[in-house]
Order: C-alpha cells, then structure tokens, then sequence
C-alpha cells in the first residue's frame, strides 16, 4: 500500500495504559498507510528516546519524529547521540523535534525556561556534531561546552522540527528548522497567518521556502467514534490546554479573554487536580462543554468520515503540507483514512519523502 507521506499521527495519544500499545498503534499505521508517526514527551512512560527507538524497531517505511522533547533535559552530546543512533537506526526516517516546553513544569521540576537565542544556538550545535565536526569552547546562549565532538566519521544531515505557538517560535522555526508542527484547535486564520510567518522567515533566512514543512496539528475526531469518548478529546483536550496555557491559545486565535476568565472562575474548573481530559469523568466533561464556545472547537475533523476528510483536505488548502491526525489511534482513525484516500490528490504528494521534515 502506496505511503501517504502528507498524513501523520501521534502515538500514544493521551493517556496511555501501556507503552507497549505503541508497537500495535505504528504497525497498524504503517499497513494503513500513514506516512508519519510524531512522538509526544511526558515525564512519565513516554520518554521520547525510547519510544523512538521502539517505533524505528517495529517499522520499515514510517517517518518518525519526536514533537517534541526538550533540549535542557539531556546533555547536548547525549541527544547528538540519541538523534544520529535513530538517523542510522531507520535509515534516515528520524527527524529530531524540538519544543519550548511548558513554563509550570519546568518551574516545578527545577529546570530554566528555554529562550528563543537558546534553541537556535542548540540546533547549531547539533548540526555541528552531526556534520563531524570539533566544537572547542563553545560559550553561547545554549551553554558553556570544553568540547562537543562525535567524530570524523559522521557527516550527516538530521532533519530537525521545531513545535511552534507564537510568532517568534514560528519565525525560527523557518530560519532554523526543516519543518515546523502548528499547536491543536487553530482557527483556519490563525493557521494560514502561522504558515505565511514560517514560510516568509525561511524566504528572509535564503531558504527555498517550501524546504520547511509546515504541519497542521488537527484533532480528527470522527462520529463513529463513542460520544463520551468523543466528549474526552474534544472537549476534555480543550480544557486541558487552557488550563496550560489558555492566554497564549486565546491570544493567537484572537479569541475572546472574557470566555477563558469565565472558564478558569468555575469552580469545578478551579478546584480540578490534574489534567482535565485525562481524569474527569463524562459528566464532568458535559459540565466543562458549557464552558467553550462551541466556534473554539471547530478547528477540528469531526463528524462523518467524509465531513473529516474535507475538513483535513481544507488545513491543505490553508497552505499546510502535512496534517496530522491528532488525539485518536490508527484504529480510531481508519475510516477516515480509508475515506481519504479514496479522494486524495493524485500526483500531489508523491514526492514528499517519508521523513516528515526532509523534502
């Protein structure tokens, strides 16, 4: 079955009970046809270098990339290792991904928040290593290092992807990376204003632009799922990013702040331990869906299979070059792949290459 390198998922979407459920999910994907598995980090069964070394294990033709670890988690020359040991591994399927992380669990776990001169220096580095060359006495934004070397004997390109929300990630996702993954629920301006602004900063940094890949991130969530399980990644993953980072969700869709106020005010929301979607129960979500506009989770494929289809054909017309099918498995996702290719463009998608930032 013919790679639709355009199309993408995340493994171990939400919560899940077993890593182990990740070798099903990307064999399932792979014979689906599913051009890309992305790779979410937690500080908990999902640790990114793992995973990635049991996704490049059980697949032969898949793209991989984590989005996104974090790069003041690991020693610099630890993730040069970590990323090259995957780019050999796969034969090149890898793609290191890269994010800023969240603010509160970095303040909770000791570790500094990460700047924007931070990450462009780090991917420096590793381009640097990578290409097999001696980094002495590195001093620069990303860290104080004596001596940063793998060997003569690797000269590679590692595609690199940067998770990106506001408009400087999104502008150095286009200068510094090959490819950047967009955040859930944007509305259709808010990702045609984030494609334009990674696309432009690619052009201004003497890049060809259409050499980044820019991935929607879209919560595909068909009909013929459950309606409480739909009511958990709808609804329950909204929540849960505005309980993260509301302001920053609802300042780039120029949503309404008073709506996001009213939400944090509730008192089950106020008074909730822990991540909505992973833990409240239908009832409570029911509760919870009074509280967002039914307009802030429209950015989504929801409905018949067909319905999710044009609605993913239409983050294309946006100007994405890949969507990823969000908050649901392979299994969930079958019809809508089965209803996807029946429509997908010939010719259109052919060239892209089964990495999901090389081109």
């Amino acid at each position: 079955m013919q790679q639709m390198n355009e199309l993408g998922f995340y493994t171990l979407a939400g919560a899940p009970k077993s890593p182990r459920d990740l070798i099903d999910e990307v064999r399932q994907a792979e014979a689906m046809g599913l051009g890309a598995a992305f790779i979410s980090e937690r500080f908990n069964v999902k640790e990114a270098a793992t995973l990635s070394g049991a996704v490049g294990a059980v697949s032969t033709k898949i793209g991989i990339a984590t989005a996104a670890t974090n790069q003041n988690t690991r020693h610099p020359m630890v993730t040069a290792a970590f990323a090259m040991t995957m780019h050999r591994l796969t034969g090149g399927r890898f793609s290191l991904g890269l994010g800023r992380g969240i603010a509160a669990v970095f303040d909770a776990f000791g570790l500094p928040h990460i700047k924007t001169a931070e990450i462009e220096d780090f991917v420096g580095l590793m381009r640097q290593i990578w290409r097999g060359e001696v980094v002495f006495g590195h001093d620069g934004p990303a860290g104080k290092y004596p001596l940063l070397a793998m060997g003569p004997d690797y000269k590679e390109h590692i595609p690199m992807t940067f998770t990106a929300f506001g408009p400087r990630s999104l502008a150095l996702g286009g200068r510094a990376f090959d490819a950047v993954v967009l955040h859930t629920f944007f509305t259709d301006e808010t990702t045609a204003r984030c494609v334009a602004t990674v696309k432009k900063a690619a052009e201004e940094a003497g890049k060809d632009p259409a050499s980044v890949r820019v991935w929607s991130c879209f919560a595909t969530v068909g009909d013929h799922l459950p309606e409480d399980l739909r009511l958990k990644k709808t609804v329950g993953r909204m929540a849960t990013y505005l309980q993260g980072y509301g302001d920053l969700l609802v300042k780039t869709n120029d949503w309404d702040p008073a709506v996001l106020q009213r939400f944090r005010e509730d008192s089950f929301v106020a008074s909730f331990p822990g991540a909505i979607d992973a833990a409240a129960t239908t009832a409570e979500l029911e509760h919870v869906a009074t509280l967002i506009p039914e307009d802030w989770l429209a950015a989504a494929a929801t409905g018949s299979a067909e319905r999710c289809v044009e609605k993913i054909q239409g983050q294309f017309d946006l100007g994405c070059d890949g969507v990823i099918l969000h908050g649901a498995s392979p299994t969930e996702l079958q019809p809508i792949v089965d209803a996807y290719r029946k429509v997908r463009p010939s010719g259109r998608f052919d060239s892209l290459p089964a990495n999901p930032a090389a081109h």
